[in-house]
This record gives C-alpha cells, structure tokens and sequence, in this order.
C-alpha cells in the first residue's frame, strides 16, 4: 500500500507522537500527588476538556476502524452500532447521572464498585470488579490489536508483533500518567480525531460523486438494500443494543468522569455535548465505509484496511499522514482510559479494603500504578486470543452487561432490591455469560442473551423472597436534591 519511502516516513511520525505524549504523561506525573488525582484527577476538571475526554474515550479503534469496515461490509444497517450506544447514552443522562454524581460526591467514590458496596454490602466488590476486569481487559486488548494494525500497514511487522509492543508502550504511557493526564490528551486526541474524520468524510463524498452515484452503483452491483439503515437482522440488532448499548449504563470510566467534573452541572453539559459529537463521529465513520464500496466501487480490496486504502485513495501522502495521527490518537484516547478503568478497579476494590486503616495516598498511588501492569497483562492475552476489533468489544461488553446492569438499575430505583439479591445477580449473571463465551455460543446463543435475563430474574426473584431490609440510606440523598 505504501512504499519503502513512505514506510519510513509514517514509522517516524508515529515514534515521534508517542514520544511526545510519553513525555506529556511524564510532565504531568510531576503533578500527581495522591490517589484521587490519578484515578479521579482530583474532581477538578472543567467542560471543554471534560466534553473532549468524552468523546475520546467514545470514539476509540474499534470505531474508526471496526465500524467503518462494518459500514463497508454490510452497509448503512450497521448505523445500529452508533443509534444503540447513543439512545442508550441519553438514557444515562437523563435518568442516572444526576444520581451518580450525587452519590459520588457525598461518599467520595472511585468506582462502580464503591456504589455497589454501598448498596449491597463490601461483598459485591469482587463481582463488580470481576466483571468490569473481563469487560475492560477485553476492550484495552482491542486497543492493541488497532496499533498492530497501524504498524503492520506503516512498518510490516507482524501483527502479534504489534500487539506485544503496543502492549508495552501504552502500558508505560499509562502507567505514569493516571486520569489528569489522560484527560488532557484525549482533549488533544478528540480534537484530532473529530476534524480528521470529519476531513476524510468530506473527501471521500466528493470522490465518490454524491448519493445519487452510491445509489446508482450499489443497485448495479445488486446491493440495493445495502443502503437501507433496515438493513441489518433483529439478532444483531439486539446483540448491538444489549451489549454495546447497554454497556454505557456501567461504564466505570464514564462514572469516573462524572466524578472528576468540577460541579454536576460541568458532567452534564460536558456529556450532552459529548452525546452529539460521539453520534455524528461514529455515524460518519459508518457513512465513509459505504461510500468506499458503492461510491468509489472499490470492491477488490481486504475490508479491514478500508480505511487506510481511503485515505490513500482521496488525500495527499502528507495528509494521510494527518490520517494515521488521527488514527492513532483515536486509539490512544480509548485504550489509556479503560486501562485505568479496570486498574482502578482492582486496587480500590480489592487491595484497599484489605488494607484496612493502614493505607496512605502514596502507597494507594503505588498499587494504582502496580495495577495498570497487572491489567495490561491480562489485556494483552485477549487481544492474542480474539485479535478482531468489534468483536472484542462486543465480548467484553456483555460480560459488564450480564454481571452488572441489572442489580446497578435495580439497586439505584428500586428501593426493595436486597442486598443478597444483588450479590447473587452479580455472581450468576457474569458467571454464565463467561461459561457461554468460553462453551463457543452453544445453540448460536449470543452470552448476553443468557447471562443479563438470568440476572434479572435472580435480583427479582430473590428480593421477593428474602426479608425486608431497612431503606438504604442513599435514597435520602436523592430526595435532598429533588
């Protein structure tokens, strides 16, 4: 696709960007002092960075890569990916961040884990934290797998050859920086990415002609249908919906950044805002897969590399170089924040309650840090296991939904819910959903499908049967604020 010159060329670009932020990271380390301002950047951050942090995370590899070759392969009906997240996404702003926020600032939470402590008791924490480690140790492997393909395109390494360095340098990145500097860069990074597709959907509209011309084409080529946004099967449309979709409701990192906002008011705006930009991205990036295929008819072409055959295709060399910092930017943003996600996990929901009153901020940074590495490694072994990009982020994604979602909506609305009930939904809806993955989808069975019904039914069924408990104290806190 490129030549020897231009090899050179991008594979010095791409030394040079992370060297830039591996130093942004360790400028800012500088600046970490305890553990709130590595894992909740000392719930000081303002809208602009806040509405950019959003949407870096939102928009990761699995997007501008996954997603538009997706659009190229099945067509305008892959918009579901992008509707399910944001539909979704609205939801959450609507009916549960104001009580995330109210929550995280009277009790000083970290993670998803700390709400479900408070809810169901200390032993929810490990299956909160057993199912936001599988969920996002998947969705950072997916994240290495994007920068593998970056180098392997730009340099011709192999691909478990970029996995492994990937694996290296984000960790490294990560592990110095903490969530101040992640959210300075993806204010860096969402910047970048938001004009860089939006450049190249502009190119490539204009390449191919207009919708009249992808109209034309695709029913030349007997794929009519393939514009149609109906075109997809109601199985996967659920699949999207329940598991991308659904994974929003506990995303620990989207928690984390309703904590770190500097008011409740900053964590609204900032995610509305966020809403949007994240719907049009993503949507664009499935519009520029199909205009690829049906505008520009380029039909002999391995469906993966889609995007770097178009920006090959409709922009200068010096502008495709533009597009492979996009590219890397859009992974960069997504991968440094799960893996804080799942790191802070570990270390708050599993090491500091073991340590009693004995912990202090700087050990809490040290296993904060520790637990980056301890994540990357588990991360790096899925992104060898499932190297390909959706589907890892769909598998990672229903195990959250399957261990989570049900006892964190029943526990947030529904007074009654006890605290065995959750605990029990917890274990039994994540439990069964990895035995379904691991068992290959007995019966084409997706593990969502499995997994989130039979949490449901147990959070209900033994609330129902167990003894009334006294009303949680955090449901007086909402009434404070109504």
């Amino acid at each position: 696709m490129f030549s020897e010159q231009q090899q050179t060329i991008l594979f010095f670009i791409v030394v040079v960007y992370f060297f830039f932020l591996f130093g942004l990271s360790l400028y800012i380390n500088r600046k970490i002092k305890t553990y709130d301002d590595y894992n909740v950047a000392g719930r000081t951050i303002s809208l602009i960075p806040l509405i950019l942090t959003f949407t870096g995370t939102a928009i990761g590899g699995s997007i501008l890569l996954g997603y538009m070759t997706n659009g190229y392969l099945y067509g305008m009906g892959q918009q579901w990916l992008a509707i399910g997240f944001t539909l979704t996404s609205i939801i959450l702003a609507f009916a549960m961040l104001k009580r995330i926020r109210i929550l995280g600032e009277k009790y000083n939470m970290v993670t998803i884990g700390d709400f479900t402590a408070l809810r169901f008791g200390e032993a929810a924490r490990i299956p909160t934290m057993l199912s936001i480690l599988v969920a996002y140790c998947s969705i950072t492997g997916m994240q290495f797998v994007a920068i593998a393909t970056i180098l392997n395109l730009t340099v011709d390494l192999s691909m478990t050859t970029g996995i492994l360095i990937s694996w290296v340098l984000l960790t490294l990145k990560t592990y110095f920086g903490g969530l101040v500097s992640v959210i300075w860069q993806d204010a860096i990074h969402g910047t970048i990415q938001t004009i860089g597709v939006a450049v190249l959907l502009v190119a490539v509209w204009m390449a191919s002609g207009g919708w009249s011309t992808v109209t034309e084409n695709a029913a030349a080529m007997g794929s009519p249908n393939a514009l149609s946004i109906f075109n997809i099967s109601p199985y996967n449309f659920f699949v999207f919906l329940f598991t991308i979709g659904a994974y929003q409701f506990v995303r620990q990192d989207l928690w984390q950044r309703f904590w770190a906002a500097k008011d409740i008011n900053i964590a609204r705006n900032g995610y509305w805002a966020a809403i949007i930009l994240g719907f049009l991205t993503a949507s664009g990036v499935i519009v520029i897969g199909v205009l690829g295929k049906f505008g520009m008819q380029m039909t002999d072409i391995d469906p993966t590399l889609i995007y770097y055959e178009l920006s090959a295709a409709v922009l200068p060399f010096a502008l495709v170089v533009i597009m492979v910092i996009v590219l890397l930017a859009t992974v960069i943003s997504c991968a440094d924040s799960f893996f804080l996600a799942a790191s802070t996990s570990i270390v708050n929901d599993l090491v500091k309650p073991r340590l009693g009153g004995k912990s202090d901020q700087h050990n809490m940074l040290l296993y904060s840090r520790l637990s980056v590495a301890a994540v990357s490694v588990i991360a790096v072994l899925l992104a060898l296991y499932i190297p390909t990009l959706v589907t890892l982020w769909v598998t990672g994604s229903a195990m959250l939904v399957s261990g989570l979602l049900a006892p964190v909506l029943f526990g947030l609305f529904w007074k009654k819910t006890t605290k065995a009930a959750g605990v029990s939904g917890m274990w039994l809806g994540l439990s069964v959903a990895v035995i379904w993955q691991i068992a290959g989808h007995p019966f084409g069975a997706h593990p969502v499908f499995i997994g989130f019904p039979l949490s449901i039914i147990t959070v209900i069924a033994v609330t129902l049967f167990s003894r009334q408990e006294k009303e949680n104290a955090m449901y007086e806190e909402f009434r404070k604020t109504v």
